[in-house]
């Protein structure tokens, strides 16, 4: 059996990144930090959350601004 305890993503859904980014940071600033239209027209988590379980590439970048949000990673892909 595998552990993930190196992981900070582990145990941690989708929605709950796309709803603690959006109360740190607001849908403009995650626009900024990831350019895709889900952040940028009309946003919402429910939207989001349909793009992004579609769009592995842009799920990626999420949680990379995830992690460099709220634990202190620097992700060099990530431009603020």
């Amino acid at each position: 059996m595998t552990t993930q305890a190196n992981n900070p993503l582990h145990g941690i859904k989708l929605e709950e990144i796309i709803v603690k980014l959006e109360q740190q940071l607001g849908w403009k600033e995650m626009a900024a930090a990831v350019d895709i239209n889900c952040f940028k027209d009309n946003p919402s988590v429910k939207s989001s959350l349909k793009f992004l379980r579609r769009t592995p590439w842009a799920r990626t970048k999420v949680e990379q601004l995830y992690l460099d949000t709220f634990h202190g990673f620097q992700w060099p892909d990530i431009k603020k």
